[in-house]
Order: structure tokens, then C-alpha cells, then sequence
């Protein structure tokens, strides 16, 4: 990591700190789900921005994370053991999932992964036993570290924090190893990536479970946070609702997950005081940028940065021709 790059990460992390300070209870709850949902994103971001696997399963994931956690807590145990095992439980069905994706490609995958999301939202509605049904699981308790409460929603957002923090680093670490080139490698062109040496069947895989156990992850932090989980929160269109942030974010940046959660997350809130308008002014900003950029926000940024940097360029050619 440069030292550009560590400096810009310490001014997010500071601005990020400061954010909450003086907001209402409300307002820390849309920074906490933000923060959760960028970390669901990543996931996604893994898998279909890098590895080019197509999933429309990670609400799906987010809810066993989120069930997981909550039947740990519930019992008794403390959350980090509950947070592991929803980690570990969504990395193995991940992992699972991902054998599919070795036969089948772009939108037959697609179908795939949401068959798999109707199951297990079908599994959470009729296990009535286990899940709470259609009446859910509430009281999930929020965790305490050393006497330090996160019952606070303030205190809670701290916590929500750190994990988004040590989940941005494993994010950065992956695509920038290895493994995350052979990703973009499989991305581009599979057979040509297997013809340099990659193993491709184990990297799709991975690819499938990294990525589901970030979702694993943020189903951990939505349990304490909401203290109430039911079916529907895991349903399809959840999932559309993650690949959205990572489509108008920008697939396969790393930043793009983050800007495309503030876009589905952040940006209705600004937007409340048109009332009835702000859903049809989202989705008509939503469609103008996806016409003009299909690469999300990132890949307009990059647009604009590449004007500026065109522009001395320019000048210099217009000088030389005015010599000659």
C-alpha cells in the first residue's frame, strides 16, 4: 500500500468517525446500514465485478448470516461466536453454490443462484421451529466487549465501523494478491486464463465463497442492529437491491461497492423532501447515469480525470503545430 493510498484510507476513516456526531438516532442507523450493506457489496463485488460470476444470491446469504448469528445470540452465546459461525456457514454454502458456476455461465448462472435465493427464502418462511416463520426472530442482543455497551446506537455504529474497516482491508488485500488477479484473469477470458496456468475451478469457487461470506458478515451485523429478522428482508429483490450497488457504484472498483450503497442507501434520504417524487427523481438519476456511464460512478470519475489529464497534452500538440 502507497503511502497516497494509506493517507487517503486515514481521512476516510477519520471522516467516517466524525460522521455520526450530533445526528439523531435515525440518521446512525442509515450510517449503519450503510456501512453493513458496502460490506454485502464487496462481496458481490468479488464475485461479479472481478471474478465475472453472475449472482443473484447474496440477500440470500445475508440472511443465514443473519439467522445464524441471531440463533447463537439467542442461545446464549456472545456475538463474535455467533458472527464466526455466520461467517464460516456462509463461506462453506458459498463454496457449494459455486460448483454450478463450473457448467454454467452469464445468465444461466443467473437462474442458478436465484433458484437458490427463492430456497432458502422458502426454507426461512416454513421452519417455523427453527427460524420463527413468517413471524421472525426478535431480542437479538447487542454485544459487549470488556464493558464497552454497543446497546447505544452511537456506540453501536463504532463497532459497525471497525468491522467495515478490517472488511475494506481483506477487500483491498484479495484483489490486490494473487488470487485477485487470477480473478480479473478469469473475468476476461477463462480459457485463455487456464491455458497461463490458473486454476480456474478452484478460483470460481473461491470466487462464490469469498464473496458469500462477506454477505455472511453483514447478516452478523444486521442481526443486533435491526433486533428483528424475518423472511421477507431476504427476499429477491434485496438481492437486485445489492447488485444495483454494485453496478451503479462501478463493477470491479474498489470503491465502487461504497458509492453504489450511499447511491441505494444515503441518496433517498436527501431526497424525502419531494415526497412523493423522490423514488421516480432516484430511478431517473439511476437510468441517466447507467445510459451515460455504464461503468458506475467510478468509471465517470475516471472520465472526468482522464479530460484533465488529456488537456496539457493537448496544448502541447497545438503549440508544436503552431511552430511547424
Amino acid at each position: 500500500m502507497s503511502i497516497k493510498t494509506l493517507l487517503f484510507a486515514l481521512i476516510g476513516i477519520g471522516l467516517l468517525i466524525a460522521a455520526p456526531m450530533g445526528q439523531t438516532n435515525y440518521i446512525i442507523y442509515v450510517l449503519c446500514s450503510w456501512l453493513m450493506f458496502s460490506i454485502a457489496a464487496m462481496g458481490l463485488n468479488l464475485t461479479l465485478g472481478y471474478a465475472g460470476q453472475v449472482s443473484l444470491a447474496q440477500a440470500s446469504f445475508i440472511g443465514i448470516g443473519a439467522y445464524v448469528t441471531s440463533l447463537v445470540t439467542l442461545a446464549g452465546y456472545h456475538w463474535v461466536l455467533g458472527g464466526l459461525a455466520a461467517i464460516g456457514a456462509t463461506f462453506v454454502i458459498g463454496l457449494v453454490l459455486g460448483y454450478p458456476a463450473l457448467r454454467v455461465q452469464h445468465h444461466f448462472l443467473a437462474f442458478v443462484t436465484l433458484a437458490f435465493n427463492t430456497i432458502v427464502f422458502l426454507v426461512l418462511r416454513n421452519e417455523e421451529e427453527i427460524t420463527g416463520g413468517s413471524f421472525g426472530l426478535v431480542g437479538m442482543p447487542r454485544p459487549e466487549f470488556f464493558g464497552f455497551k454497543t446497546m447505544p446506537q452511537l456506540h453501536f455504529y463504532y463497532l459497525v465501523l471497525a468491522l467495515f474497516v478490517i472488511a475494506a482491508f481483506v477487500f483491498w488485500w484479495i484483489v490486490h494478491s494473487p488470487w485477485g488477479r487470477a480473478f480479473k484473469a478469469l473475468r476476461e477470458n477463462s480459457i485463455r486464463a487456464e491455458s497461463l496456468g490458473v486454476d480456474t475451478r478452484r478460483i470460481t469457487l473461491l470466487a462464490f465463497a469469498i464473496g458469500s461470506a462477506f454477505a455472511g458478515l453483514a447478516g452478523a451485523i444486521m442481526a443486533p442492529l435491526v433486533q428483528f429478522i424475518e423472511p421477507g428482508s431476504f427476499s429477491l429483490i434485496h438481492s437486485l437491491k445489492i447488485l444495483l450497488m454494485v453496478v451503479v457504484g462501478g463493477a470491479g472498483f474498489f470503491f465502487g461497492p461504497m458509492l453504489g450503497a450511499a447511491v441505494v442507501i444515503i441518496l433517498p434520504e436527501f431526497l424525502r423532501f419531494t415526497e412523493g417524487y423522490y423514488l421516480m427523481i432516484y430511478a431517473a438519476l439511476v437510468i441517466v447515469l447507467m445510459v451515460y456511464s455504464p461503468q458506475g460512478l467510478m468509471g465517470l470519475g475516471q472520465k472526468f480525470l482522464s479530460l484533465f489529464r488529456r488537456k496539457p497534452e493537448v496544448r502541447k500538440d497545438m503549440e508544436k503545430g503552431a511552430q511547424l
